[in-house]
């Protein structure tokens, strides 16, 4: 009876998991776009929801909360449905979606796609080969083959995005990287725009009337005028998202984010000083931050559970 009431409440929360990866796959990420890939959808909110509950079961690990063999079956459960969907779902469905894109595959698009799964299997299995791992006790599809080669190039990702983060957020929150832009450069941009399209559209119209000769000339200055047209635009929306940037600004979650650029920057100097001094003195922390917050919060609330666990 035990074992029905915990797997109700996980199934309960993988669906309210899956909802809110929905919404904010619709709200956020996709929010100026007409997204008709619904699998996409799909994928993006199961795989939002399984890892949602897996780290819940950490939670419930460290809070005593459930049964105990109900925990490890649904940990077993969900780290193979979401080795499932990253390893076999996910790839096979990217290379599908690439190959119809291609005029040239598209009436083979499913014997190309399983050709690019196949590809990415063999170089995501040679990338397991130096592991330390490979012994009679774990078969070529277990869960600690997978799991591995999934964690190496998980932590790889991870460590680029949190680089990236690191560099991106600051420059995009903080006001002291704005640039100074007016409605009068943007109205300027906008004007060669129009006189950019107005010129294409002429010297198309050129083309039907223009000899043998002279048609490769004028489809030249076309292309080159079209060219033009796209980098004006992308100027144009450029100017536009400063624009609003400036605006968003002046709000007061603005000036809080800028606060927190401002912070953030200072705390990722401090941690480039203190792991190249760990690593020159050969020093070994002992505590990271995050645990070492928790542990004050928890030993502040009064709240009794193991803390390094």
């Amino acid at each position: 009876m035990s074992f029905l009431i915990d797997s109700s409440i996980m199934v309960t929360s993988q669906v309210l998991f899956f909802g809110f990866g929905w919404l904010f796959f619709m709200r956020k990420l996709f929010k100026d776009y007409e997204v008709r890939q619904y699998v996409v959808q799909v994928i993006f909110s199961v795989t939002f929801a399984f890892s949602c509950t897996m780290f819940e079961l950490i939670i419930f690990e460290i809070l005593g909360v459930l049964n105990s063999s109900s925990r490890y079956f649904h940990w077993k459960l969900n780290l193979c449905v979401i080795l499932l969907i990253l390893v076999f779902m996910v790839p096979f469905y990217i290379g599908y979606f690439v190959v119809s894109n291609i005029r040239l595959l598209h009436r083979q698009k499913l014997l190309f796609a399983c050709v690019l799964w196949l590809t990415f299997m063999y170089f995501f299995w040679k990338l397991g080969d130096p592991f330390p791992i490979l012994s009679p006790k774990h078969g070529i599809l277990s869960i600690e083959q997978l799991i591995s080669r999934v964690g190496v190039i998980g932590v790889t990702l991870m460590a680029l995005l949190s680089g990236f983060g690191a560099v991106n957020c600051p420059y995009t929150y903080m006001s002291y990287f704005l640039r100074n832009v007016t409605d009068a450069d943007i109205l300027a941009l906008e004007r060669r725009l129009l006189q950019t399209m107005d010129m294409i559209v002429s010297k198309k119209k050129s083309l039907d009337c223009a000899g043998l000769l002279d048609l490769s000339l004028i489809q030249q200055e076309v292309d080159a005028l079209e060219e033009l047209s796209r980098q004006l635009f992308l100027e144009t929306a450029d100017l536009h998202a400063t624009k609003e940037r400036i605006e968003y600004s002046k709000t007061f979650q603005g000036k809080y984010f800028n606060f927190m650029g401002y912070f953030f920057s200072i705390y990722c100097v401090w941690k480039i000083f203190m792991a190249t001094i760990n690593i020159v003195f050969d020093r070994v922390g002992k505590t990271d931050p995050v645990t070492r917050g928790i542990e004050i919060t928890v030993n502040y609330l009064g709240i009794q559970f193991d803390v390094r666990l």
